[in-house]
Parts: structure tokens; C-alpha cells; sequence
């Protein structure tokens, strides 16, 4: 059964507000505020239309934009980590290392060297291909948490 098209459109409303404010508090009932549908129907059409709980669609959105920010700006780690939603540098590492790989000052001094090769490419097909993916992230981790629980090794 698909969704019907108000739902939709209402669902989008939630989502260009998380798009257009992601350092902002968006607790799953002031998104179904915003959707003007209850807090469990909403988060269970958000993920059905989306792909991914409104919540990591918000990290997904706060960590594209510190990548930008650690790209293209040299602004103190702190202070992105602040301005693009994060109360506690130590989350934010984390959170960011768990998503991209690496942490936050890597990744700048990687970007910065590779700084020059990225002038050629449309900054549309750089933001696809920086988007990070959350989905692979939190299965990676979720792997790697039940292997050591287990007591097994790794690859």
C-alpha cells in the first residue's frame, strides 16, 4: 500500500525543516508537529518514505554539513562541531568517525590535499558523492559490536 500524497507533502514539510535548520533540536514530536501527524505514525511513514528513521536522516544532514564546513572553511573543529548541532565535541568525534571512517581533523588535512583535483568537478556530484551513508555506517558498527561481544576476530 503506497502513501497518499498529503502524507507526503507533509512529511516533506518535516523534512525541509530539518534541511533548512539541522543544528536545531528536531525530537521525532516536533517533526510530527510539523507533519501534523501523530509521533508514531509519523516516525513510521518517515522511514518508509525515506529509507532511514528521521533521526539519522538529521545526522546525515549535520555531518554533510561539517564535512563542508571542515573542507571549506578553517574554522576550529569545536566550532563546527557547535554550529552544525553537536552539544559535546567528544559525540561529535565520535559520531563522525563512526560514520566517515576518520575523524573530523583527517579528514580536513585528506580534503586539503585533494583540495585542488575537486576545482574541475560540479559541486552537485561532490556533495553525492560526500554525502556519508548511514545505513552502512550503523551496520559496520552494529557487525563489529556482536563480533567482539561474541569474543571473535574481526576482518
Amino acid at each position: 500500500m503506497s502513501q497518499s500524497p498529503e502524507l507526503l507533502r507533509r512529511l516533506l514539510r518535516s523534512k525541509d525543516r530539518m534541511d533548512g535548520a539541522p543544528h536545531e533540536e528536531w525530537p521525532v514530536n516536533r517533526l510530527a508537529q510539523v507533519s501534523a501527524v501523530s509521533v508514531a505514525h509519523f516516525a513510521r511513514e518517515f522511514k518508509r518514505a525515506f529509507g532511514v528513521p528521521p533521526h539519522r536522516y538529521l545526522l546525515t544532514r549535520r555531518i554533510e554539513r561539517a564535512i563542508a564546513l571542515l573542507r571549506d572553511t578553517g574554522q576550529p573543529i569545536t566550532e563546527i562541531a557547535l554550529q552544525t548541532g553537536w552539544n559535546s565535541v567528544g559525540t561529535f568525534g565520535r559520531i563522525f568517525r563512526d560514520i566517515t571512517g576518520e575523524s573530523p581533523g583527517e579528514l580536513r588535512a585528506r580534503e586539503c590535499s585533494a583540495l585542488h583535483d575537486r576545482k574541475e568537478i560540479p559541486e552537485c556530484v561532490m556533495r553525492a558523492v560526500d554525502r556519508p551513508d548511514l545505513n552502512t555506517a550503523v551496520s559496520e558498527k552494529r557487525r563489529l559490536t556482536a563480533t567482539s561481544k561474541l569474543g571473535l576476530q574481526s576482518d
